[in-house]
């Protein structure tokens, strides 16, 4: 007798085929788990592990308090990673964790006390960055660093601006683009950040602390899932033994960081 699948299994296969066919795009959102239950007469906790099932493969992310979304992350067998690049994954999420804790508060203030002349600059350089599109084997994931550095300086808290100039060195060369995100995705994810970009900025030139800081948080986020995802889908650690570990690297390779100057 054939062994029959468990549901969670075909509901999980299903759901990747249509994420694999374009059924369902990069950026989509999932239906609820009420209408997936309904769709395919499931219970929740079905559901809940096809889901978990998805995002263990880098197929879909979460966002928090909107629900699970399409990743751009393309699942493991669609490239490889080098292995100098896999052993930086751990040291990013950290980084990721770092910068989401510093600049977010960092746009609030940039909100707060911007000059009309700064939140102008900020603006070009948003669409500098934004419009190049580039190749994104050719580019590192953080090609955006420069914005978020116009924003620190704009906050008027020297410390800021400069722990983050100070960590550049170690952010900036983490992996390339490319291995986030495949070529033939590459312009529904440069729009997707594009989006979340201007949401900071527009906050920015309205000098809305609070929107600034939940429109930062939220691209910092979705950077940090986007980050969880390719790790999940390489098979690289993430428990709290890894993220401590690749933490206390991350700082010992700070240590010989030249301070920046001024």
């Amino acid at each position: 007798m054939t062994k029959r699948k468990p549901l969670s299994t075909v509901v999980a296969e299903s759901l990747s085929e249509k994420i694999r066919s374009g059924r369902l795009q990069p950026g989509a959102q999932l239906p609820t788990e009420a209408e997936l239950g309904a769709e395919y007469d499931v219970s929740r906790t079905v559901v809940r592990e096809a889901v978990a099932r998805l995002r263990s493969e880098g197929m879909v992310i979460p966002q928090q308090g909107r629900g699970m979304f399409v990743s751009e992350a393309p699942a493991p067998r669609n490239f490889s990673i080098p292995q100098d690049a896999l052993k930086t994954l751990p040291e990013t999420v950290s980084l990721l964790e770092l910068r989401l804790s510093v600049e977010v508060e960092a746009a609030g203030l940039c909100a707060e006390r911007r000059t009309e002349a700064e939140a102008g600059t900020i603006r070009r350089l948003m669409e500098q960055v934004d419009a190049r599109n580039e190749d994104p084997g050719a580019v590192p994931v953080h090609y955006d660093y420069d914005f978020h550095l116009a924003i620190a300086k704009s906050a008027r808290n020297e410390f800021i601006h400069g722990f983050l100039e100070y960590l550049r060195p170690v952010i900036v060369p983490r992996f390339q683009l490319g291995h986030v995100v495949v070529p033939e995705l590459k312009d529904a994810y440069y729009a997707r950040i594009h989006s979340e970009h201007r949401k900071i900025v527009e906050a920015i030139e309205k000098q809305d602390g609070r929107a600034a800081r939940d429109a930062m948080r939220k691209h910092l986020q979705n950077s940090l899932e986007r980050v969880r995802a390719l790790a999940l889908a390489s098979g690289v650690e993430t428990t709290d033994a890894a993220q401590k570990a690749a933490a206390a690297s991350l700082f010992s390779d700070l240590k010989g960081t030249a301070a920046p100057t001024r």
